[in-house]
């Protein structure tokens, strides 16, 4: 039984993520795929950013560059925490197969399978999103800008890109091949960290499902403490681990929206820019959206053990088992609380204020 089977063959295509099953030849390919990935993507940051530095001279061109850019940035920061945290991720990953976290019966099972299949889903539902506006920014490019003999993406090269059709040609699919590349693994660090905190939920439903069956069996009360400790160890693990990713998503998201909201405002409906950059502001919500969504559902799971505990029935315990639980019930008023850098919280209200913050740099951006 493995959790994020999905997520981990995303992992696999962009470099992250080598097999277990592999032999040596084939682990020395992967190194080497790795690194290329890594050295393609910040090629492409490198020349983006020195646009900014050298050729950006007005407001315009700024935006159009300052939103890829960003993207681009994100996508190296993440890719490099997957390489820094592997060990720490197959760590996360296999705690959840091991006691007390692993299904015990039929019905935990039946929770496990739930939460499992609502992962896959989101992963695959975010997935084809991410796709289908990579798929859209290039073939726009491909009608528009490639017959034009300019790249997709502005940038700062070290050397004249149309003085020959094979340089033009090996330019445009550099930035190509780095922008899917780039998709590929935001949705894998996205649906990965999302992926774990829908575990921590399973979890809990998985405790409250063995709290209710304690009047059966008082001997499982030490077990359920346990588990209910171990979940909330587990949650702050989490939480440090991927602490500065989900920050640096969380700031740069806020820029991105401004950025994009700019452009859009500065485009029409019926130009072929506008399409992908409603598809890429449809996928920065998204990215802000199921963080937050699902740190708010962690929370609100985790205060929900005090409830179902409430709603036992106290008169068939002993006095041992209901000062036990007491203590439990106490523990669980303290919420299981995701935040970024320890500032921001991860919730819909965080979600909502990110979104009127950034609506009101925007206007700030407009009217400078």
């Amino acid at each position: 039984m493995r959790v994020l089977q999905f997520t981990f063959k995303i992992l696999t295509i962009i470099g992250c993520w080598q097999p277990e099953s592999w032999s040596s030849c084939m682990r020395t390919v992967y190194d080497v795929y790795t690194v290329f990935i890594v050295i393609l993507l910040h090629t492409f940051l490198i020349t983006q950013f020195l646009d900014i530095i050298w050729n950006v001279d007005n407001a315009e061109d700024f935006t159009e560059n300052f939103y890829a850019t960003l993207a681009t940035f994100v996508s190296c920061s993440k890719m490099l925490s997957l390489l820094l945290n592997r060990n720490n991720i197959d760590t996360l990953t296999n705690i959840l197969v091991e006691k007390p976290y692993r299904p015990l019966d039929i019905d935990e099972m039946i929770i496990w399978n739930k939460f499992d299949k609502l992962v896959y889903i989101n992963t695959l539902c975010y997935t084809i999103l991410i796709v289908t506006t990579s798929i859209c920014f290039t073939l726009t490019s491909l009608l528009t800008e490639f017959r034009k003999r300019n790249l997709t993406y502005r940038a700062w090269l070290p050397y004249d890109y149309n003085s020959s059709t094979i340089v033009f040609c090996l330019t445009y699919a550099h930035q190509v091949i780095s922008l899917t590349a780039g998709s590929f693994i935001t949705v894998a660090c996205d649906s990965l960290i999302c992926g774990l905190l829908v575990h921590i939920c399973c979890q809990i439903e998985i405790l409250e499902c063995r709290l209710n069956k304690i009047s059966n069996d008082h001997n499982n009360l030490h077990d359920c403490i346990f588990h209910h400790d171990s979940i909330f160890k587990y949650a702050l693990r989490l939480n440090k681990k991927f602490r500065m990713t989900i920050a640096m998503q969380f700031i740069v998201s806020m820029m991105v929206i401004c950025s994009n909201l700019y452009q859009m405002t500065k485009s029409s409906t019926v130009d072929a820019s506008y399409l992908p950059l409603l598809l890429y502001m449809s996928c920065m919500l998204t990215q802000i959206f199921i963080y937050c969504w699902y740190g708010n559902e962690v929370k609100l799971k985790s205060i929900q053990v005090m409830d179902n505990i409430f709603e036992m029935n106290w008169l068939t315990l002993d006095k041992n088992l209901k000062e036990s639980l007491l203590i439990v019930m106490n523990r669980a008023l303290v919420p299981i609380e995701f935040t970024s850098v320890y500032v921001l919280s991860m919730n819909l209200d965080c979600f909502v204020g990110l979104l009127k913050t950034s609506y009101s740099v925007y206007n700030l951006l407009k009217q400078v």
